[in-house]
């Protein structure tokens, strides 16, 4: 019974958005109607992209071989703690505590801080913040030898360094 009452609310909200849609049009015209989505749209993508970027790609991430990695440490370590400004934190609906969603996707949106604050081992997650998270744009490639990122520059010093132990060897 509770499926079937989830799937009529499905249709009845995809009913009213359409409607919502056709009536916007109507009254606005459909060049506006997508002006104004596809604005909105690519606002909200470019954020969504930022977010998962920044939370996966820092310094010192997380990443194992399929025989050698562990869910927990994947979690923990392979995501971070987004510290954002409460206003931000609220807008994106607490994603900042990626780690503890990681860990455990069932938890609602609403409870992932408090989930982070009473756990002291999600603790430990790397913590970023909006002026570090810049920092992370120069991260490009994962370097398996030292197991962290690496921006190109650092890429380039890795190879000149090896050829150059190859010609002395």
């Amino acid at each position: 019974m509770q499926k079937k009452k989830e799937r009529f609310n499905t249709i009845l909200t995809n009913i009213v958005i359409v409607g919502l849609c056709a009536a916007l049009i109507f009254f606005m015209g459909w060049q506006a109607f997508l002006l104004v989505q596809g604005v909105t749209l690519f606002i909200a993508g470019s954020l969504g992209i930022w977010l998962f970027y920044i939370q996966h790609t820092y310094e010192d991430s997380y990443f194992e071989h399929d025989t050698e990695w562990d869910y927990v440490k994947a979690a923990v370590e392979g995501s971070s703690y987004y510290k954002l400004p409460k206003i931000l934190q609220w807008a994106t609906g607490n994603i900042g505590f990626h780690h503890v969603h990681h860990l455990s996707p069932r938890v609602p949106n609403y409870n992932l801080e408090k989930a982070h604050n009473e756990t002291p081992p999600l603790h430990t997650a790397t913590t970023i913040t909006l002026r570090t998270s810049l920092e992370s744009l120069r991260y490009k490639l994962y370097d398996e030898e030292q197991g962290k990122f690496v921006s190109f520059k650092e890429v380039n010093e890795i190879i000149k360094r090896k050829s150059r132990g190859s010609i002395a060897a």
